[in-house]
Order: structure tokens, then sequence, then C-alpha cells
């Protein structure tokens, strides 16, 4: 077992992870060192060639209400679509077969909120922010560059989403916004069966983060600091003690009815900074990114993923060779260890629609491959480059401290847990 670590890169630097966290995010427009040149315009140095999006679904009904509080009414108006994010659509597996079963969308469907609506759906806001993400978009890789046709085309484009309706609802409404509804034929979503989503750290599939992630999230709510606070939010909303409630569910339910303007408890408008900060206090205990090998089971999948892309680009092995964007439909659960990873997690909960850009270019003079990564439209200095254009040895590298096959995560995730024990 301590060679499968040793192979998934554990035992090298271990502060990476941890202490990069504290790294801030950096303004690109003060960075000339990200161009070999001094360039004031690093851009024009490179020619861009492949683009990945890792993004959050759009505003949604809260997963749970927080209990014995003032109820909002998500009434089923609120989810109803625009006309302008209807797109020709189809949902299958990744070989293009029927959609798998959903039984993560079927246990929402179990969860009916006052107002009629189920939990966890995306609304009309939720819609509209993911079309604005693609009219993003669509300016960057359509209008200004001209780097992706202005009309959808399924061998340049490759949309996957987890299997969730409101995952793939979100896919759907970037897509309407990047190509103002022009699709050349029906736009295939890509999702897969439960057991094997990498787009998520999958609890259900492996049985090893399974084991590590229960008790820290048991424990989350527990440590000391958190748990007072919690006690103290509790009395204030006048929550019964026998109910269990955690920060992460009040910032949950908080945050959804904030984005559609519908009532909070008063009592949380003194409150808000400090939800905000337990959630993310308890989200960083459960991932625990100075254990790399939590980051591992949580996203080494969709990293590997992700620098396979890059490099089927690079060597002319993809299957597609004319793609040039990847279109990740995903979760906050997701961004955020992918962020840790990365040493970009700023220590603030993703929102809603929030994006993770991945660029890879082409230096036009020495032909070497380069990688940016933004988050939020914001270009970022990753720890461990030395530009914010990265060479991308030094970005393979960063993440071959995460990054795992098929086959060794499988490996990992069968193992037991005392193995992994030095």
């Amino acid at each position: 077992m301590r060679n499968l670590w040793t192979k998934a890169g554990v035992f090298g630097s271990v502060s990476m992870a941890f202490g990069s966290m504290l790294w801030s995010q950096k303004n690109p427009d003060s960075d000339q060192a990200s161009s070999p040149s001094g360039e004031t315009d690093p851009s024009s140095l490179y020619e861009l060639k492949l683009v990945q999006v890792l993004f959050r679904h759009g505003a949604r009904t809260p997963l749970k209400s927080i209990p014995d509080v003032m109820e909002a009414q998500w009434v089923p108006t609120l989810l109803e679509p625009p006309a302008h994010t209807q797109i020709n659509y189809e949902v299958t597996d990744l070989n293009g077969g029927p959609r798998p079963p959903a039984p993560v969308e079927d246990s929402y469907r179990k969860n009916i909120l006052s107002g009629g609506s189920f939990s966890g759906q995306l609304t009309t806001v939720g819609m509209q922010q993911l079309y604005e993400l693609g009219k993003r978009l669509r300016t960057r890789y359509v209008e200004q560059s001209s780097f992706l046709s202005s009309t959808f085309n399924p061998a340049e484009v490759y949309v996957r989403s987890t299997n969730i309706v409101r995952t793939i609802e979100s896919a759907k409404c970037l897509v309407a916004g990047l190509f103002q509804q022009k699709e050349k034929e029906i736009v295939p979503i890509f999702t897969t069966a439960s057991e094997s989503e990498i787009l998520y750290p999958n609890y259900h599939g492996c049985k090893l983060l399974k084991i590590l992630a229960s008790h820290r999230w048991a424990e989350s709510s527990t440590l000391p600091d958190i748990a007072a606070d919690l006690q103290r939010i509790q009395s204030a909303l006048g929550i019964a003690a026998h109910q269990h409630i955690d920060f992460i569910l009040i910032r949950d339910d908080m945050v959804a009815r904030e984005a559609h303007g519908l009532p909070c408890p008063p009592v949380l408008d003194s409150w808000r900074t400090k939800v905000e900060q337990r959630a993310v206090d308890m989200i960083c205990h459960v991932y625990e990114p100075s254990k790399r090998e939590n980051l591992q089971l949580c996203v080494g999948p969709l990293m590997h993923k992700m620098l396979a892309n890059i490099e089927g680009k690079l060597q002319g092995t993809s299957s597609e060779p004319k793609r040039k964007l990847f279109l990740y439909s995903a979760h906050d659960t997701t961004l955020i260890p992918c962020l840790m990873a990365l040493g970009i997690f700023d220590m603030k909960w993703p929102p809603y629609a929030a994006d993770i850009t991945v660029e890879l270019h082409q230096h036009r003079e020495t032909n070497k491959p380069f990688v940016k990564v933004s988050y939020i439209d914001q270009d970022q200095l990753i720890p461990g480059c030395s530009g914010v254009y990265c060479p991308l040895d030094e970005f393979k590298q960063i993440l071959s401290s995460y990054s795992l096959s098929s086959d060794l995560y499988q490996s990992l995730c069968n193992s037991k847990e005392d193995s992994t024990k030095p």
C-alpha cells in the first residue's frame, strides 16, 4: 500500500498544498514576469491551443432548509427556463448511449421544500448566471480571438456534466450563451454512472475516500471554535437542540435565499460573515489539504483527465483532433479541492457559476507549451510556476502530486484505511 502512495507522489514535498493556500490571488496586470521577454502584453507571444473550463452550476434551491426558522417559499415558478437558454440537446452516457440512472438526483426528488419545489434544483436565476458565463466565454473565444466557431460544433466542443439535473441544465445554459442558441446538430451532454464519476469527490465509488472523509465530516462540527459558534447561532435562531445542523447547511440555505431575494431570518444579518467563515473552516477540515492523499482521492482522476487532454492535443493523439474546448459542469465540492490542489484557494466559498479555466498555449517563437489558469475571470499565479503563463513542465510537476490514473485510483480506493498509516 505504501508503494501505491509513493507512486502517487504522497511522499514528496508535503507543504505545497496547505502552505500554498496562504498565497493570495495575484493580479496578472502587475506580473510582468509572466512574459519571458518582458512584454507588457504577454498574450501576443502565445497561440491558444486548448481550453478546459470546470464550472459550478448556477443558483439553485437549497439542499435542506434551516429547521425551526421562517420558511422561504420555493415555488415552481422560480424554476422556469428563460427562452434564450433553450437549445436542442440530449443527455447520454460517455459512449453516447442512454443516460445512466441518477441516484443522487433521485434523492433530491424525495425532498420537497416549502412552496412545492424539489431540493437542489437549478432556478431561473441560476440559468441566467450560466448563460452569462457562456456569453463571457463567447466574448473571449469567439468574438475577440476567433478561437472557436460561432456555431456549436461537437468536433470542437465536448460537454460533460455530473448526472444531476442542475449541472446538466447549467451546461445547457452555458452552451446557449456561448453559441447564442446556434448549433449545427443536437448538443450531446455526456454523463457517467455515479460509481465512476470523477467530477466530484466520489464517496460512493471510492471506499477509502468514504472511510477517510466520513469521520472528518463528523468531526468538523465538533471542533471547539466551530462547535461553540454553532451552539450560539442555534440558540440565536431558536433552533431546537435536537436538530442536526451545521454551518454548511446554514450557509447553503442562506445563500440560496439571498440569490433569489427571499427573506432570511433577521438574526442571520449579524451572523453572515461568521457563517461564511465557519463553513469554509469545516470544508477545509473535511478535505484536509495538508494531507495530499485526501486531495488525490477527491480530484486526482479529474486532474489526470485534464492533463491527458493537454497531452493529447500536443501529441496529436486525441481521437478528436479538432477539439478546442472541454466543458465540465460540476459543483462547489469539485472546485474547492481543485483550487486547493492548485494552491489558489482563497478561503472563500466558490459562488454559483464560478469557473476554473485552464488554457494551453504555445509560444510563437520557441513552440514551447505553457498553461494559464484563471479563476472567475482572474488570471492566477500558481505556486510553483515561474509566471502566469506557466511552462507546461512546471504545471505538470505541480499536478503530478495529485493526478491519479484510473488504475492507481482504483487500487487506492479499494485499499484499507490502516494501510495508509505510516
